[in-house]
């Protein structure tokens, strides 16, 4: 079933995304995290490529699994990279065989083992070139695109991001889904600036507790998200009293406070970035009474 015919029917929900292991013998374990989280009953689970560039077959597989034996609704990621119509239009019907009906539209990262690569040369350069022709193919898909209420890292402004967004949705995205961020404001204020560009399709916020401090520097370092100053000195006075078992407690606690407030401001959910933990992400249902 399509995710946005199943946002109609709850509202306020949580949704999940997964990092699947590249390697298999890994996933017994992911697949033990996913069983754990299907107690939250999201309403869908993102599924990324597998870590460090799986392929789409590892994606296929997952998805089908995640579908067939623990009963979520997933949502298979697609990038723009290497892709050609053909391989598109193949991944989409193996989809649909293994009765999976949703995509995240993607452009992707340049893979960084290509020195010379640029979107530029590829056949789809942009993720409204995928919800395009998924749209005119399969225009009974569900199809998600990605927004960034603080600029991607290659966007010149938030005016930018704001034209993207609306172009990738008027292009054929159901929904957006955001990136990562800790201020709310941003995200409030970027929905009421593309309403008043005449778009009204939902946009998720994506919501990522932060573990570790080693982990929040990582993972900043590759989306260019920002940490409020008073929040970073929190974790950072944190970890100097108690190392990253204190850091997880602020950072959750930051987390749940986060997305209580963004459903209060009228979120239609909240999407969290699981890291493929089962504990945070159960606590923070439970906090919201979504468990």
């Amino acid at each position: 079933m399509r995710i946005i015919d199943l946002m109609g029917r709850r509202s306020p929900f949580l949704s999940l995304e997964f990092f699947p292991p590249k390697e298999k013998e890994a996933w017994p374990k992911f697949f033990s995290t996913a069983e754990k989280l299907a107690a939250l009953d999201p309403l869908f689970v993102s599924v990324t490529y597998g870590a460090g560039g799986g392929t789409q077959g590892n994606t296929l597989d997952i998805v089908a699994r995640l579908k067939q034996d623990l009963g979520l609704e997933p949502m298979a990621h697609l990038t723009c990279v290497g892709a050609t119509e053909a391989v598109i239009l193949d991944f989409l019907e193996r989809l649909r065989a293994s009765g999976i009906h949703n995509v995240l539209a993607l452009r992707g990262d340049a893979p960084k083992d290509q020195p010379g690569f640029t979107f530029e040369n590829q056949p789809f350069r942009h993720a409204s070139d995928l919800a395009s022709l998924i749209r005119k193919h399969h225009p009974d898909m569900g199809v998600a695109v990605t927004a960034y209420p603080e600029p991607h890292v290659e966007a010149p402004s938030i005016a930018d991001e704001l034209r993207w967004a609306k172009h990738k949705l008027e292009s054929g995205g159901d929904f957006a889904i955001t990136q990562l961020f800790f201020d709310n404001r941003l995200y409030v204020d970027f929905v009421e600036r593309l309403r008043a560009m005449g778009v009204d399709k939902p946009v998720l916020p994506g919501v990522l507790p932060i573990l570790s401090l080693k982990s929040a520097k990582f993972i900043l370092s590759l989306c260019g998200a920002s940490i409020p100053g008073k929040f970073l000195a929190a974790l950072e006075k944190a970890f100097d009293q108690g190392g990253d078992e204190a850091v997880y407690r602020v950072g959750l606690d930051f987390a749940k406070n986060q997305a209580r407030e963004l459903l209060e401001k009228g979120a239609p959910g909240v999407h969290l970035y699981t890291l493929n933990r089962a504990e945070p992400c159960l606590e923070i249902g439970e906090s919201l009474g979504l468990a």
